[in-house]
């Protein structure tokens, strides 16, 4: 079984940053694409950014210009740079790992870690 470990959600000032971590570990063959998704109060689960086993990246368009991700596909981690952050990004933010565990394909997600920008 594959399991997923968020870290790094924490208060801080609209303006600031904020790095979140991820780690996906047990019984992974091969990971494909790593993501992250947040719900804010109220709303859907919506993805934020994801990053394939290749380097491609996708972001959400409110995101864009101000959060990076990137990820070590040896250590199966991936982090979400957010800089810039708004009130509006408060949210809890789960980490996603898509890929080929030992005997089938997995689709893996973490408990979440909370964001909230607030002055």
């Amino acid at each position: 079984q594959v399991y997923v470990a968020e870290s790094g959600g924490d208060l801080v000032q609209p303006g600031g940053s904020l790095r979140l971590s991820c780690a996906a570990s047990g019984g992974i063959f091969n990971m494909y694409t790593m993501a992250w998704y947040r719900r804010a109060p109220g709303n859907q689960r919506e993805l934020v950014a994801a990053i394939t086993s290749g380097g491609d990246t996708n972001y959400a368009d409110l995101v864009k210009g101000r959060f990076t991700i990137s990820r070590d596909s040896a250590k199966n981690t991936v982090s979400l740079q957010m800089n810039s952050l708004k009130p509006e990004d408060t949210a809890v933010y789960y980490c996603n790992a898509k890929g080929r565990g030992v005997l089938r394909n997995f689709d893996a997600w973490g408990q979440g870690t909370q964001v909230t920008v607030s002055s």
